[in-house]
């Protein structure tokens, strides 16, 4: 049976934190959980994966990751800033090693010339790093419906917990085909 594109990323994830002995943990706004999701779909994430957040609304980003009203109330819900608070609110409320979130708008509405539909805000946490550097980015993911959106931010979310990806600093704004 041929893998997926999101299960050989998760599995890739996993196995490459496993071996540097980290734990992770997510939080995700408009993946809605498929980020988790494709984690726990792998038998044995469980010795890796430590916790994920679901926090759709911005109640929920303010009550279960601490992101401050002033953050949400100045740049809004789809973010760098609110990326970087959900991923710092992860380290804080988990014993994971390294934590990535994800914010973005997934359409078909919700949309707005400053923030289209397909705009996702990504930022990864690294515990003990100086979080002046957290990685932050903002993608553009063009050309889809909300299914490619959310597919392909889940995507790019797993990459961005690989080892690998520990020395990567804030970031210019991207645009990427979604599908």
């Amino acid at each position: 049976m041929r893998q997926s594109a999101r299960e050989k990323a998760a599995t890739s994830a996993l196995a490459a934190n496993r071996a540097a002995g980290r734990k992770i943990a997510v939080a995700e706004s408009c993946t809605g959980g498929m980020l988790s999701a494709a984690l726990t779909d792998i038998p044995g994430s469980s010795d890796v994966f430590t916790a994920g957040f679901v926090t759709y609304s911005a109640d929920a980003k303010m009550r279960q990751l601490d992101v401050s009203s002033e953050i949400i109330e100045t740049f809004g819900e789809v973010s760098l800033a609110t990326a970087w608070a959900m991923a710092a609110g992860t380290l804080a409320r988990s014993d994971a090693d390294v934590a990535v979130a994800v914010t973005g708008i997934a359409g078909p509405g919700g949309g707005s010339e400053k923030k289209p539909v397909g705009l996702v805000a990504f930022a990864r946490a690294l515990r003990g790093q100086d979080p002046d550097d957290y990685f932050t980015q903002r993608i553009l993911f063009e050309d889809g419906d909300r299914a490619a959106i959310r597919h392909a931010a889940t995507i790019f979310a797993l990459e961005l917990l690989q080892p690998e990806k520990d020395s990567l600093r804030p970031s210019e704004d991207v645009s990427l085909p979604a599908e």
